[in-house]
C-alpha cells in the first residue's frame, strides 16, 4: 500500500468510526440491563450493549476496502477483510459502568503490520468518550491529536458531522490528577511507593472505564495507570486493543507511556489478547515510574 492510500484508508477508518458513535450510544441505552451467557477470549463477561457494539463496528470496518484485517476484543480470532491495514477494536470499554450510568468509550487501533502488531506498527488511533456529551480523540503517527465533539444523531438517522473542538490536543504541562486501577491491597511495592508519591501532589481521579480517565488526564495533566499486579503480573489490559492505541494518542498529544521499562510503543507484540500494564502521562511522571522500576530491579 503506498502512502497516498494508506493516508486515504485512515481518513475513511476513522470517518466510519467517528459516524458509527451515535449509534452506538444509542445501543447502550437500548441495551443497557441486557446480559449475555457467555465471555470474551480474557474471560470478561460479555453484556448485550457489547455485542451490539461489535457487530457494529467490526461490519462497518471489514466492508472498507483498505481493511484487511479487524480484531475485535469481544472475539477469540481476527476477521479477514482482504488486503490492506489492520484494525483492532475495543467496541465498549467501562461496559460495565453502564449500570450506575457512569462514561464508556469505544478504542480503535490502526496498525500497518499483520496483527497482532506492536505500537510501532500502530499509525492511527480513535479514542470515543461517551459523557456527558460524545468526544473522541484521533491520533495520526506523527501529525498530533485532534479533538472532536460528536452531536447526536438527527432527525431520520442522519448523523450531523463531527466538530473540532481542539485541532492541536497538548497535555498541559503541570500534571493535576492521576488515577491507578487494580486496588491498593494488590498492588506490587514498586507500584505503591509511586501512587504514595503523588498523593500529596495530585488530586484522585478514576472512573472506571479506560477512555474517560485517559481523557480526564489529557484535558488536566497528571498520570493514568493500570499496572502490573500481584495477582496479574501481565497487567489487566489488552495491548492490542487498549493499550498500544492509547499509549499512541498519549504520546502524539505530547505526553509519555511506559510499562515500567520504556515506551509502551516499543513493546513487543506475540498473542492477539496479550496483556500489558500501562501507564500514560506527562513525562516528568512517566520519568518517575520508569526510575522507581528500574530503582526496585
Amino acid at each position: 500500500m503506498n502512502d497516498a492510500d494508506r493516508a486515504a484508508g485512515i481518513d475513511e477508518i476513522v470517518d466510519v468510526v467517528l459516524d458509527a458513535a451515535p449509534e452506538i450510544r444509542g445501543l447502550q441505552t437500548d441495551n443497557r440491563g441486557g446480559t449475555l451467557d457467555r465471555s470474551n477470549p480474557t474471560g470478561d463477561d460479555i453484556i448485550a450493549a457489547d455485542d451490539a457494539a461489535d457487530e457494529l463496528l467490526v461490519d462497518r470496518l471489514a466492508a472498507i476496502e483498505a481493511v484487511g484485517t479487524v480484531a475485535s476484543e469481544e472475539r477469540a480470532d481476527v476477521v479477514d477483510a482482504g488486503d490492506g491495514l489492520s484494525v483492532t477494536v475495543d467496541p465498549l470499554d467501562g461496559s460495565s459502568n453502564l449500570s450506575a450510568n457512569a462514561p464508556t468509550g469505544t478504542i480503535v487501533g490502526v496498525a500497518d503490520a499483520p496483527l497482532p502488531a506492536p505500537g510501532s506498527e500502530f499509525v492511527a488511533a480513535v479514542l470515543i468518550c461517551y459523557g456527558p456529551v460524545t468526544t473522541a480523540y484521533v491520533a495520526i503517527d506523527g501529525e498530533g491529536v485532534t479533538e472532536y465533539e460528536i452531536p447526536p444523531s438527527g432527525d431520520g438517522g442522519t448523523n450531523p458531522a463531527p466538530r473540532v473542538s481542539d485541532a492541536a490536543v497538548e497535555i498541559p504541562s503541570e500534571p493535576t490528577v492521576y488515577g491507578v486501577g487494580g486496588g491498593d491491597d494488590d498492588w506490587p511495592p514498586v507500584v505503591a511507593g509511586i501512587v504514595e508519591s503523588l498523593r500529596d501532589e495530585l488530586k484522585l481521579r478514576y472512573g472506571g472505564a479506560l477512555v474517560a480517565d485517559v481523557s480526564q488526564m489529557l484535558t488536566k495533566g497528571g498520570l493514568f495507570a493500570y499496572p502490573q499486579l500481584q495477582s496479574r503480573p501481565a497487567g489487566k489490559l489488552r495491548y492490542q486493543f487498549e493499550v498500544a492505541p492509547v499509549a499512541l494518542v498519549v504520546e502524539e498529544a505530547g505526553g509519555a507511556s511506559t510499562d515500567g521499562t520504556g515506551s509502551l510503543l516499543d513493546r513487543p507484540a506475540t498473542e492477539l489478547h496479550d496483556r500489558s500494564p500501562i501507564y500514560v502521562g506527562n513525562r516528568s511522571l512517566i520519568d518517575r515510574v520508569d526510575s522507581a522500576f528500574a530503582d526496585a530491579a
